[in-house]
């Protein structure tokens, strides 16, 4: 082999090695890079959890008690569930039977009966009553 040949050999060899070692060191730094940027994320979603449940508590905590001390006024004689349907009666909101306008749910404890006579009406003829539709 001669001379300028083993000369660029040696040339191509010293570029190889020196290319390789310049992606490890990337490589390496890409490394440490990823691991830095998952403590910084551990750390600020822990601090973020922690701020935000506080403050979840801080907001909470007063609605919580609010509803907790009515719960001890009222007591068991007020129904605070889901509202509930009732039918119109002869004795009760007759004028209404057969209305389309005749709603009849109970809301903690209050009937209304329809958005125009929400306690209902009075006499045996209303005058705002309409055919239900079948």
């Amino acid at each position: 082999m001669e001379k300028w040949q083993k000369d660029i050999w040696e040339v191509v060899q010293v570029v190889s090695d020196e290319v390789e070692r310049f992606f490890q060191g990337m490589g390496e730094m890409v490394d440490t890079i990823f691991e830095l940027t998952e403590e910084i994320t551990e750390q600020v979603q822990d601090s973020i959890a922690t701020e935000l449940d506080q403050y979840l508590h801080d907001l909470a905590e007063p609605i919580l008690e609010a509803y907790w001390e009515l719960e001890d006024v009222v007591g068991d004689d007020m129904d605070l569930g889901f509202p509930y349907s009732v039918e119109p009666t002869a004795e009760q909101n007759s004028a209404c039977i057969g209305c389309r306008h005749y709603h009849g749910q109970v809301y903690s404890g209050n009937l209304l009966v329809c958005a125009m006579h929400p306690s209902g009406w009075e006499s045996e003829s209303c005058p705002d009553w309409e055919q239900e539709e079948l």
